[in-house]
């Protein structure tokens, strides 16, 4: 018999427990809680929301535009089709953001990442995410609803990546990522709501394109980009058993860049950004007078409006671009705008800001950022903060800081004869 996805899991359970310290209503919303969503409209939610949270600086900064920006180290995260279009020859980052502060004093998420030019068509990349979600205290319900403690456990996931990008000409390149994921949120502690616990395993794949050219006309430094990414294509993940899985947070992100030299000495860039889940919108279920769930003669609950979210990987990524219970509409509410503008003096010192934007109904995340960066040499330092347009948000204060460190292939000399 299916379950609404709003069902209670280990990972839902021990999240909320730990973001709301509430051991009852255990709803799988917690994805939009990590996220920092308003989960009482139709928020869609999945498994593993952290493999789309922002990790770096840079683009933390920029209201998490990312798509057509510049190449840097941590492009890997937002479109390995940019990795052949950077400057140095080597180079790695590593990004550490403290998540939810506000409510929490040990969630945290890293992100190291690290790339090398094979020639001037190609280069790989690899990279390591990794998500702490803190100490917590495991509960379970015992007699007469009190609860009993299963003892002090570290849930944590982890994403690892590998990418390979190449330049197609001198404009356009394509990029590929395989990613191994492992979400370990309640160990293989059983409980009277999840009898099989166990960690969650999946794989999945990014596929980029990016394309920029120079505008020589509006000056040297000047140039123009356009990129379009899926990212997290693969499986879904399960916590218990294999008939009870969710979707991994497939997305569609496109985006544009343009850069202009104002100067030898200053740059600019604006880059906007559109985003959506590929994955099935929760549908609205019928319900009698009495507020009970309706139910088919095989124990199904009964759909009022939309489609049933229990499908394939390509029916619901494919699917999901009409399946909203109220129409075109609603599936325009589920595009997510990121608006960014990033500046920089000599290359030197870079001051940025941007914008974030998610409708009320699909989540209500708003907020403006902003962010700083230097560099010296091969040695660069970033930092970004938050800050939300709705009063007591949870993400409120949110700080991201990022070292990176390019090295270029040393010229060589011809000596004299």
């Amino acid at each position: 018999m299916k379950l609404i996805k709003m069902k209670i899991l280990a990972k839902s359970s021990f999240i909320i427990a730990l973001v709301f310290f509430a051991a009852t209503d255990l709803v799988a919303q917690n994805s939009g809680v990590i996220l920092g969503q308003d989960t009482s409209r139709r928020v869609i939610t999945t498994g593993v929301p952290f493999l789309n949270f922002t990790p770096d600086a840079r683009s933390g900064g920029m209201g998490d535009v990312g798509a057509a920006i510049s190449a840097d180290a941590n492009s890997l995260h937002w479109n390995p089709a940019k990795m052949p279009f950077i400057e140095a020859d080597m180079g790695f980052s590593l990004s550490y953001t403290p998540w939810l502060g506000n409510l929490i004093n040990d969630m945290s998420i890293s992100y190291l990442s690290g790339f090398k030019k094979l020639d001037q068509n190609q280069t790989v990349s690899a990279s390591i995410r990794y998500f702490d979600l803190g100490d917590i205290e495991l509960t379970d319900v015992g007699p007469n609803n009190q609860p009993i403690s299963l003892g002090i456990f570290n849930p944590r996931e982890i994403a690892l990546d590998a990418s390979y990008g190449r330049k197609l000409s001198e404009q356009l390149s394509i990029g590929v990522t395989g990613r191994f994921i492992h979400s370990n949120l309640s160990g293989n502690i059983t409980s009277s709501i999840n009898n099989e616990g166990r960690p969650g395993v999946s794989v999945a794949a990014d596929i980029g394109v990016y394309w920029r050219n120079d505008l020589i006309q509006m000056g040297e430094g000047s140039e123009f980009a356009l990129a379009a990414v899926i990212s997290n294509i693969g499986s879904k993940i399960t916590y218990n058993s294999a008939e009870d899985r969710d979707f991994i947070p497939t997305n569609l992100r496109l985006g544009t860049a343009f850069t202009k030299a104002l100067d030898a000495s200053n740059t600019i860039t604006f880059a906007l950004d559109f985003n959506k889940l590929l994955v099935p919108t929760p549908p609205v279920y019928q319900f009698d007078q009495a507020g009970n769930l309706q139910r088919d003669p095989n124990g199904d609950p009964l759909i009022a409006r939309g489609r049933d979210p229990f499908r394939p990987l390509l029916s619901g990524m494919f699917g999901s671009f009409s399946d909203a219970p109220d129409g075109f509409g609603e599936e325009l509410q589920e595009v997510i705008v990121s608006f960014g503008v990033e500046y920089w003096y000599r290359e030197l010192f870079a001051l940025r800001t941007g914008y974030y934007h998610e409708n009320q109904n699909k989540g209500n995340r708003r907020y403006v950022t902003l962010g700083t960066g230097l560099k010296y040499n091969s040695f660069g330092v970033d930092f970004a903060y938050l800050v939300p347009i709705v009063q007591n948000h949870p993400l409120a204060e949110t700080l991201r800081f990022t070292l990176h460190f390019d090295f270029m292939k040393p010229v060589a000399t011809v000596l004299p004869n």
